[in-house]
């Protein structure tokens, strides 16, 4: 991956290798971690759009499943989590959260990249759903997810089983 830096008018550009990273089941004493995760990046989100934090804490706790939820590993730190289910045979991620000081390290693309792989084999599309202002859409896009459709806060998009990576 090419990042670029721009200083005084300058791009510095440079190569940020991906970091090897393993996914973990999930625990029941992970439940702490995603949390904090989850309010430490959404924070923002729900701010901006006026949403009710009580009812997104209420949601949390109703919808962290620990047999669907997956712990990103680097180096032996938990780094992040996501929360898959396979629904009308499809895999939909429900949720994924790379930890501030890991992101824009490639990690959450190789999650991405081994979550599509797994799909694949299954012979599964992957779907989600991303909030509209949530710069994390460009990712799926480079990853060949498109725009299904969309309500008044969220992009739902889709890739497609046999569909090449973007």
């Amino acid at each position: 991956m090419q990042q670029a830096i721009v200083r005084a008018g300058i791009a510095i550009c440079y190569r940020v290798e991906p970091m090897p990273v393993a996914l973990r089941p999930a625990l029941k004493q992970d439940f702490d971690y995603c949390r904090r995760l989850y309010f430490g990046e959404m924070q923002w989100i729900i701010d901006e759009l006026h949403l009710d934090p009580a009812a997104h804490k209420i949601s949390f706790q109703q919808q962290w499943n620990p047999t669907q939820v997956r712990i990103f590993v680097v180096d032996g730190v938990d780094v992040g989590w996501v929360q898959t289910v396979t629904e009308n045979d499809e895999l939909f991620v429900a949720q994924m959260f790379v930890d501030r000081p890991f992101q824009r390290r490639g990690i959450g693309t190789e999650v991405m990249k081994w979550l599509i792989g797994e799909a694949a084999r299954a012979n599964q599309a992957v779907r989600l759903a991303v909030v509209k202002i949530n710069p994390a859409r460009r990712l799926y896009e480079r990853l060949g997810f498109q725009v299904t459709h969309e309500d008044d806060r969220k992009f739902y998009m889709k890739r497609d089983a046999g569909s090449p990576l973007g």
